[in-house]
């Protein structure tokens, strides 16, 4: 559930919008990231899906409305995990130019070097702590940045 609806307006489209997409399955982790975003900076709208299959849905959907800055991953999620989505939006050129991010429990440097070969920005281990979980999200935040 978004904290905010995506704008549906020409403008949201544009380098430095801030609506970022997340695919989770944990809703304490899902909590935990919209408080720590949330205080951040408020003003990213953050949409939660919890499966694999429905990221890839939400993506082809946002594509008539507004694309997200940044799209992270957990890596273990139903129906599709991080790899398969990057796998499949490697097939589809419009979405190159979104920044991804997987972030999971698993330090596996196989699955790491899996998902930076399909893609992936980065691939980031969920921290154990809300500093670490802090850090973690600012510079999720960064890939949002206007001069992008």
């Amino acid at each position: 559930m978004p904290l905010k609806e995506p704008a549906k307006t020409p403008a949201s489209t544009a380098p430095g919008y801030k609506y970022i997409l997340l695919g989770e399955d944990d809703i304490d982790d899902e909590e935990l990231l919209k408080e720590v975003f949330t205080r951040i900076d408020s003003s990213f709208t953050l949409e939660f899906v919890n499966n694999g299959r429905d990221v890839i849905t939400r993506l082809h959907e946002l594509e008539k409305l507004a694309m997200p800055c940044l799209i992270v991953l957990d890596y273990n999620m139903p129906t599709l995990n991080g790899a398969e989505i990057l796998q499949e939006l490697k097939q589809l050129p419009q979405f190159d130019h979104i920044p991804k991010i997987i972030w999971s429990t698993s330090d596996s440097e196989t699955y790491k070097s899996i998902c930076l070969h399909l893609g992936a920005c980065d691939y980031v281990i969920k921290p154990s702590n809300m500093q670490g979980l802090t850090e973690v999200a600012r510079y999720m935040l960064s890939f949002c940045s206007v001069s992008r």
